[in-house]
């Protein structure tokens, strides 16, 4: 809230800690209903304000998007396209939503919104993005998908874009993307992690590309130029797979110095959640 208004001291004093600080900032929908039914509110004039302050400053912000089928899906493109025009904004992060928190009237059979289903809609409504652009983060593959763009001289051209067809497959014989070169597996891993700071991220990719045989690196590469997608599947009672939360690497700091898995947290270790008692019964 305190990004809005005209005067925004917020704004100057975050500037100040520049490069270093990232704003994630809800972004669910142009659309009055859909905010009403998200959030309780219509927040549009809020979040154009928000954007605008954050514009001035330039201080790195994605948007992050909670999805809900039939909701707010088909706003996908928009919301990609909104993205890129604004100074400010280095990506878009979708969430579908998860039978956890306030969501009320959850039908998993009828409102279950997939890793797949958001990443095939990317591709629908977006004309950047191919299907070979939109990777799983090695991390954790079930629940994560990114996707990397340049933002130049007014383009948006996506990582796969800047490798020449025939030096890809020359260097990469078996399609597997990053298992036939240990030093580009490397960065790969790197650039695809989600524990990155803003500038780290422009280093990855321009380490990334000196690896690529023929790939001119384009000058003066800073975090300004770099446009992330990402998918985060966060799981709940009706996906749950303990062996995909141990490769969780999106955490909570528990106050009591524990560090906690997001799919768990919203499960058993948030006031109120519905296996709250199981978990913290076993520390009275």
């Amino acid at each position: 809230m305190r990004l809005r208004g005209a005067q925004c001291p917020l704004g100057n004093r975050l500037s100040q800690y520049m490069p270093g600080i990232e704003v994630y900032l809800q972004f669910d929908s142009f659309e009055a209903e859909a905010l009403r039914e998200l959030r309780g509110a219509d927040l549009r004039i809020i979040r154009e304000q928000a954007i605008a302050n954050l514009n001035e400053y330039n201080i790195s912000t994605t948007l992050v998007v909670t999805l809900k089928k039939g909701l707010n899906d088909h706003e996908i493109g928009k919301i990609i396209e909104y993205a890129l025009q604004q100074r400010c904004v280095r990506g878009v992060t979708f969430q579908p939503i998860q039978a956890a928190g306030r969501l009320e009237g959850f039908n998993p059979k009828r409102d279950r919104y997939t890793l797949t289903e958001v990443r095939r809609a990317i591709l629908q409504q977006s004309p950047y993005f191919k299907p070979e652009d939109i990777l799983p983060v090695p991390c954790h593959p079930d629940c994560l998908a990114m996707a990397y763009a340049l933002k130049l001289n007014g383009k948006v051209i996506p990582l796969t874009g800047l490798i020449n067809p025939d030096t890809f497959v020359k260097i990469m014989p078996n399609s597997v993307l990053y298992e036939q070169n240990e030093e580009l597996k490397r960065h790969i891993f790197q650039l695809f992690s989600t524990s990155h700071s803003p500038s780290s991220a422009a280093t990855s990719l321009k380490q990334l590309l000196c690896c690529l045989p023929m790939v001119a690196v384009p000058q003066g590469i800073s975090y300004s130029n770099i446009f992330r997608i990402m998918i985060v599947q966060f799981l709940d009672p009706f996906n749950f797979d303990v062996r995909s939360v141990k490769r969780s690497c999106i955490h909570i700091v528990h106050p009591d110095g524990r560090i906690i898995p997001f799919d768990t947290f919203n499960m058993f270790y948030r006031q109120g959640s519905p296996g709250y008692h199981l978990v913290n019964n076993r520390f009275i």
